[in-house]
């Protein structure tokens, strides 16, 4: 909308460089461009503004598939007048000199001759295509014909419009129908997880076998261990036991060689001795052989009185007194007989 700021018999009207204005006076232009201002009397002016920016209309629109299945088509068209002027002659961009607002809607005529332009070529895109090859590479080729049919299309480019891209965002069936198509897809995304699932599943029992088998190896591997450990400690054992008795043995040996030196030492010694007392007794008779019987008659009394016990008190009586001085006496005469032969 152009800025518009009324005076006493006078207007002065301000566009926007994106704003191109056409100002008439009696049929004949006064002042046209894009981006003006100007005065101008309100009950004698005639005023046209064509936006001369990119726009963008939204199309969306139903069609029919060669196997009778509705589709919707949803798009942006992208365009720009180009040719203000021409513009101006064939839809009504008229404003009133006192708002500036367009008398009627001329954008609105203009989506609806794109929009419908857009769909029959559509329509003439998909009547040859299934509704799945519709959606799987519709896109493409309804872009392409609608492009080309906006192009081409005469009573587009006579109103001074160019068309500058064509985007088709997507095309869908029905609600019922769609869900029926997503449920292939969805099934192999399923199966796929299924799967994966199963393998992970899978993967864990070998996984945990692969656990199990190492922790039996390694139970294995200690009961050898422990095995071997038995067997060590057993000839440890054995070696110990064959040791000590052969220690013992040695010990025994060297004993009784002791034992059988320390004999044959008390044997010598015993034989010495036996020996020296009997030589010591040998002399001891050969001392005594030549000796006064008397002498010997002593030395027994003296012997037997020294292995006699002690006497505390003796009596002799007159009896025994007289028997040993008889004895004596006697025996002094056949020693003084003998002495005298």
């Amino acid at each position: 909308m152009v800025h518009i700021q009324r005076r006493p018999f006078l207007s002065h009207l301000r566009a926007d460089p994106t704003q191109w204005v056409r100002h008439q006076q009696r049929g004949t232009v006064v002042h046209e461009g894009a981006g003006i201002a100007f005065w101008f009397r309100p009950l004698t002016a005639a005023l046209s503004e064509v936006p001369v920016d990119d726009r963008e209309i939204q199309v969306l629109f139903h069609v029919r598939t060669r196997d009778f299945q509705d589709a919707t088509v949803q798009g942006t068209v992208t365009y720009r007048i180009t040719d203000p002027g021409l513009a101006a002659t064939r839809l009504d961009f008229g404003v009133a000199p006192a708002t500036g607002m367009w008398r009627s809607t001329p954008l609105d005529q203009l989506a609806s001759l794109l929009t419908e332009s857009a769909q029959a070529h559509a329509v003439d895109a998909l009547a040859g295509l299934d509704l799945t090859d519709a959606l799987t590479r519709g896109l493409a080729e309804v872009r392409s014909r609608v492009t080309a049919g906006l192009t081409e299309d005469a009573r587009i480019s006579d109103s001074g419009i160019s068309v500058l891209g064509v985007r088709i965002t997507s095309i869908r069936a029905e609600a019922d129908l769609e869900r029926a198509l997503q449920a292939p897809a969805r099934e192999r995304v399923q199966q796929s997880a299924d799967a994966a699932g199963f393998e992970r599943r899978a993967l864990a029992v070998e996984r945990e076998r692969a656990i199990a088998e190492n922790e039996l190896q390694n139970q294995i591997e200690l009961a050898r261990r422990e095995e071997q450990l038995v067997e060590r400690k057993g000839l440890n054992e054995r070696r110990r036991a064959e040791e000590a008795a052969a220690a013992a043995r040695i010990q025994s040996e060297a004993q009784a060689e002791r034992d059988r030196l320390s004999a044959a030492t008390a044997a010598e010694n015993r034989r010495l001795l036996g020996a020296a007392e009997a030589e010591a007794h040998a002399a001891h008779v050969a001392a005594y052989a030549n000796a006064d019987p008397a002498v010997l008659l002593a030395l027994a009394a003296q012997e037997l009185a020294e292995r006699f016990p002690e006497i505390g008190q003796l009596n002799i009586t007159p009896d025994l007194l007289t028997g040993v001085l008889g004895r004596l006496s006697s025996g002094g005469g056949a020693d003084s007989g003998d002495r005298g032969r």
